[in-house]
Formats: structure tokens, C-alpha cells, sequence
């Protein structure tokens, strides 16, 4: 015979909210109309920054390699539940790849950075 299903009472005991209300600081200077003004200017940037060749080659490589990932796995067919895990599985390696090279990608675009700098500093 089954059991009669039951609620089990491991809920948590609510919280009361602390919220406080923020202040401009007396160095803020305008307020409201400053942090906007800023949180603009750096919206723009980011906006730029997304727009920038080396953000875009950035995604280009680690597409690349991501893909280049989930190839090198396969995808064979497979019996029962099996075909799920190897599917997770080779994802997971899918990202590890993308994010290894684009580590690789943006280590290489630093030391040109650097070596560049020197240039210009001893010239």
C-alpha cells in the first residue's frame, strides 16, 4: 500500500527587509544628475568596447574553438541516456576550449602591447 504523501515543514522562517535609503555624498557634488551623466559615458564605452575589432576577433576565436571542440567529440549515436551526458559533457569542453583561447588570444595581444611600448619608450 502507498503512502499518504505528507508537507514537510522545512520552510525557512522569513526575513524582515533592511533596506536604507542612499544619499548623495557631499563630494558627489550634483547628485543624481552627475551619476547619470557617468553611468552614460561609461554605457558608451562599453558600447564601444563591444564594437572594437579585437572584442570581435575575440568572439570570432573562441567560436572557433568551441566549435572546433564539439567536432572533435562527436556526436555518434548512442544508446540510452548516454547520448545526454556525452552531449553535457562535450559542451563543457566546448567552453573550456573557447575560454582557453581567447586567454591565449588576449595574452598574445598584450605582450605586442608591451613590446610596443618599449619601442616607443626608447625611441
Amino acid at each position: 500500500m502507498a503512502r499518504k504523501a505528507t508537507a514537510k515543514s522545512s520552510k525557512k522562517p522569513a526575513r524582515r527587509s533592511t533596506a536604507v535609503a542612499r544619499r548623495p555624498s557631499a563630494s558627489s557634488g550634483g547628485g543624481s544628475r552627475s551619476r547619470s551623466s557617468s553611468q552614460e559615458g561609461m554605457g558608451e564605452a562599453f558600447i564601444k568596447l563591444l564594437q572594437s575589432p579585437l572584442v570581435a576577433e575575440l568572439v570570432a576565436v573562441a567560436a572557433t574553438a568551441a566549435l572546433a571542440a564539439l567536432a572533435e567529440h562527436g556526436f555518434a549515436a548512442g544508446g540510452d541516456g548516454a547520448r545526454g551526458k556525452r552531449a553535457g559533457k562535450a559542451v563543457k569542453e566546448a567552453g573550456k576550449a573557447a575560454a582557453a583561447a581567447v586567454g591565449r588570444r588576449l595574452g598574445t595581444e598584450i605582450e605586442e602591447i608591451r613590446k610596443a611600448a618599449k619601442a616607443g619608450g626608447k625611441g
